[in-house]
């Protein structure tokens, strides 16, 4: 395969679209949404990393989507919407969209912004665009699977598609053609959203580019086991006969786990995949790099080997270790990515064969700072470890804030964190940890938005293993200010990472 080049020396933030402000219940690719791309620019990054954007389902979590190549309707902006015509201010105004400005309300969302997507495509005539057409057509390979899938999930009342009746279950062509005929609208109204979504993340990714920000997105390796993917693709996956899953993804018991943890998502039949030339892969990847200038794969680890566990299993004590597709999957991935390139999530439980299989792709792999004041010099996430070609964390969406961390790390730890950074109390932690990433030889350098804002774990944006209360913190419109873009932008520059014009 041919070997992808390096990063250049550079710097960017972490921050969900789901966490710009807005005033009607979440982030969306509205205003916002384009000043902080100049916050961004004016901060001296180039890149803004976000973390999954498709449509979520049950704990809100976007690493569970109901597709791999969707995106979720709750980001479109309204008020884009009514600038085209499409719904009237008060139309908008009329919901009470949040009583708390600093967390997402699914539930309000749930209830609330579908019925106003609705208002606007009753007052659309996309369908008669050659825009809406060729969208169509330039989507097929997964627009139909996707919006009846969502269609027949709404028909039988949100239900897993594993408990839907069999016939329909298994995707059996004449007894869903019945159902499709009667569900034409609802179809057209999915295909909408999406036509709207994608078109509003253009316009802003085209705007990010103009202004020197890169996007890097986040695939989780594995999908929902209630998705599209899996309902319109049962072969691709370890599925039975009647399409009940045979095992399921997670990893072995650690120092955090005596049960390890059983994530639930529907392993892939890697050797019929094989067969087809990873083809669900290449439209994967083809279509993410085309959404995004840099792909970060979530778990890069399963790549080269998986964790397999029973389906039928209390938990992941007995799961066993299987080869992954490795250097093949790779190969199909880099006919098809053409310059986008690949941050591999190699966090965990790593082995030699896993970092061979990153270094022979070129891939940076990841170190995480909060991981590295364990009192021991040898830690490879301390900065004077860093190799050069990778890309260097505060901490990642399943973590602390560094505020958060730092107020409670041990003595010993925090002693040696205090000694390693020069400074003399814990608060200064946070910031002179965010200085030694910039400061690291790591090719990128990526921080939360929290952690610039040295926020506490109330601006935590998930606990692991748990559902409820994730996913939610926001930030406020003035937390995107040019105080603070001029004091990251002095970092930048003195550790050069500011990417000249």
């Amino acid at each position: 395969m041919k070997r992808q080049k390096p990063f250049k020396r550079g710097a960017g933030i972490l921050l969900a679209i789901s966490s710009l402000p807005s005033p009607y219940g979440i982030g969306t690719l509205g205003e916002s949404a384009y000043k902080f791309v100049d916050f961004l620019k004016k901060a001296g990054q180039s890149y803004w990393q976000v973390l999954p954007i498709g449509p979520t389902s049950y704990g809100d979590s976007p690493y569970q989507s109901f597709s791999a190549f969707a995106g979720n309707p709750y980001f479109i902006d309204l008020v884009s919407l009514a600038q085209d015509g499409l719904l009237r201010r008060e139309d908008i105004e009329a919901f009470d969209w949040e009583e708390d400005k600093e967390k997402v309300d699914y539930k309000k969302l749930y209830d609330y912004r579908f019925n106003i997507l609705r208002m606007a495509y009753k007052n659309s005539d996309h369908k008669e665009t050659d825009e809406y057409k060729k969208f169509c057509i330039n989507n097929e390979c997964w627009l139909d699977n996707f919006s009846e899938f969502m269609a027949i999930k709404k028909h039988f009342g949100d239900k897993s598609w594993q408990d839907w009746p069999y016939d329909i279950r298994m995707k059996k062509a004449d007894a869903c053609e019945e159902l499709l005929k009667n569900l034409e609208d609802e179809i057209d109204f999915i295909k909408f959203c999406q036509f709207k979504f994608f078109g509003q993340w253009k316009k802003l990714k085209d705007y990010a580019n103009r202004s020197g920000i890169k996007i890097i997105g986040d695939i989780p390796i594995y999908v929902s086991p209630d998705s599209t993917d899996v309902w319109a693709g049962k072969e691709e996956f370890e599925l039975d006969k009647e399409g009940k899953m045979i095992n399921v993804a997670g990893v072995p018991p650690d120092e955090f786990s005596d049960d390890g943890q059983k994530w639930g998502n529907p392993l892939y039949n890697w050797n019929e995949m094989e067969k087809n030339g990873f083809t669900w892969w290449k439209l994967r990847m083809e279509f993410s790099a085309r959404m995004f200038d840099v792909i970060r794969i979530d778990h890069f680890i399963g790549v080269e080997r998986y964790y397999s566990v029973s389906a039928g299993s209390k938990n992941a004590k007995n799961g066993i270790w299987k080869k992954g597709p490795g250097i093949r999957l790779l190969n199909a991935v880099s006919e098809v990515i053409g310059s986008t390139k690949i941050i591999a999530e190699d966090l965990g439980a790593v082995t030699p064969a896993v970092t061979r299989l990153r270094l022979k792709a070129g891939y940076p792999g990841m170190k995480i700072l909060e991981y590295a004041f364990s009192t021991d010099s040898n830690n490879q996430n301390l900065p004077h470890n860093f190799e050069k070609e990778c890309v260097v964390y505060g901490g990642t969406h399943d973590n602390e804030t560094l505020a958060g961390y730092f107020k409670r790390p041990s003595a010993k730890e925090a002693d040696f964190a205090r000694e390693y950074l020069n400074v003399k109390t814990n608060k200064k932690l946070a910031w002179a940890t965010i200085r030694a990433g910039y400061a690291s030889v790591a090719a990128l350098c990526i921080f939360q938005m929290q952690d610039f804002l040295e926020l506490d774990n109330s601006a935590r944006m998930n606990f692991p293993s748990t559902v409820g209360g994730n996913w939610q913190w926001r930030l406020k419109p003035e937390d995107i200010c040019n105080e603070l873009a001029e004091k990251i932008y002095k970092l930048a520059k003195i550790y050069g990472r500011v990417e000249e014009e």
